[in-house]
């Protein structure tokens, strides 16, 4: 594995860093006396299966129409096997969980795991293969029909239990378990709140034990945040301006509306004309749902002359709690991923110069109408040599 920069330390404010093309990302682990040396390749031979009979209190999702919620809607979306035919085929994603549970064996070994949101169950057969003693996968989607056939025709049957019901309403017939795997994260890593969903099965279910606790794949994120221009790369003419004039007709009206929502799209590394400053920063065995509204103040240094223009955000992943931690990143500096760059376009551009300073401050809450999407504020000021600006930008990323 190459020697990339640390994990949660974000880009200088020079030239763009790129990370290495296996994205496998070496996280600086917190002061212990363990050490960081490198885990053979080989991986062992599948374990014994164990046979779980134990019984399962299960309930279902919602079908009624009329007493519907965003959630319902939620899990009806990732009931087509599109979304998770595009997240099987982020390898970005899909290797890194792969990695930090089959080269962990030691810590599966024998222990009793949860996944929240098991979707096809790809996450439960890794586990499953790492020695699990047992894994329960729990989703509201009518996927896991699918999960529990293709659990089954890998021959996991005996060792996975698969739940369709909400987590909140999900008796598990255990007191406890030992490790929480998830991949919970959205655009702009908290669309969607699913995070909410892991913290209540981390505060309801994961061993409290001090002396062995429990242990949560991934346990940290960061999001981060930096300055773009807008004319390498034609997404903000293609996405707001094309309004303008569509087919010789003044459609003005709908790019008021279109700029007030955040474009999620891989925007290239040479639009980023800044450094990039961590905005949230979460570890997954502490926070709270009320940390996932935040409100943080940022600097921006120009690391050259150019035209400001908007603002790129993405969002890092750790697992740090495991013999040699990794993590990904999906920034536009690094190898592809589904969730791409959340972009948040200004009306106007503005002349920037090389080392002058964006001041700012970006604000996230839920909806109050549907608490999946995102309200999101970005207060900026600039006093140039050329350009001043002072302003505050609403958005709605739904």
């Amino acid at each position: 594995m190459s020697n990339p920069r640390d994990f949660f330390s974000p880009p200088a404010a020079g030239i763009p860093q790129k990370r290495p093309s296996n994205q496998h990302i070496v996280i600086p682990k917190a002061a212990t006396n363990s050490t960081t040396s490198s885990v053979a390749t080989n991986i062992a031979a599948t374990p014994q299966i164990i046979t779980s009979s134990s019984s399962i209190s299960m309930t279902t999702c919602n079908t009624n129409n009329d007493q519907r919620t965003s959630k319902d809607y939620y899990f009806d979306s990732y009931s087509h096997h599109g979304i998770h035919e595009e997240m099987l085929k982020d390898e970005v994603r899909t290797k890194t969980y792969q990695m930090a549970i089959l080269k962990n064996r030691h810590l599966f070994n024998g222990k009793i795991v949860l996944d929240v949101g098991c979707g096809t169950g790809i996450l439960s057969m890794f586990a499953a293969q790492a020695g699990a003693r047992h894994v329960y996968g729990v989703d509201c989607s009518s996927v896991i029909e699918q999960a529990r056939q293709i659990i089954a025709k890998n021959g996991f049957q005996d060792k996975i239990t698969l739940i369709q019901g909400k987590m909140e309403e999900v008796d598990l017939p255990v007191p406890s378990v030992d490790i929480i795997i998830s991949e919970w994260m959205g655009y702009f890593l908290l669309y969607e709140s699913m995070l909410e969903t892991v913290i209540y099965a981390r505060d309801r279910w994961l061993n409290k034990n001090p002396y062995s606790p429990g242990l949560m794949f991934p346990d940290k994120a960061i999001m981060f945040l930096g300055a773009i221009e807008n004319s390498s790369d034609r997404i903000k003419t293609d996405r707001i301006d094309y309004w303008q004039n569509v087919y010789g007709f003044d459609m003005s009206p709908i790019k008021e509306i279109a700029i007030q929502e955040p474009i999620v799209d891989v925007i290239d590394s040479k639009a980023v004309i800044s450094n990039c400053a961590p905005i949230l920063t979460l570890d997954l065995l502490k926070c709270t749902k009320e940390n996932l509204s935040f409100s943080t103040n940022f600097t921006l240094e120009a690391n050259r002359n150019d035209y400001f223009g908007g603002f790129v955000t993405y969002f890092e992943v750790g697992f740090t709690q495991i013999h040699k931690p990794i993590g990904f990143s999906t920034a536009p500096f690094a190898k592809y991923t589904h969730w791409k760059q959340t972009l948040f376009f200004m009306e106007e551009e503005y002349c920037i110069c090389k080392g002058e300073n964006i001041y700012g401050e970006i604000s996230c809450i839920p909806n109050s109408n549907n608490p999946r999407d995102l309200d999101i504020s970005i207060k900026v000021e600039m006093n140039g040599k050329n350009s001043s600006l002072r302003s505050s930008m609403n958005y709605r990323l739904r």
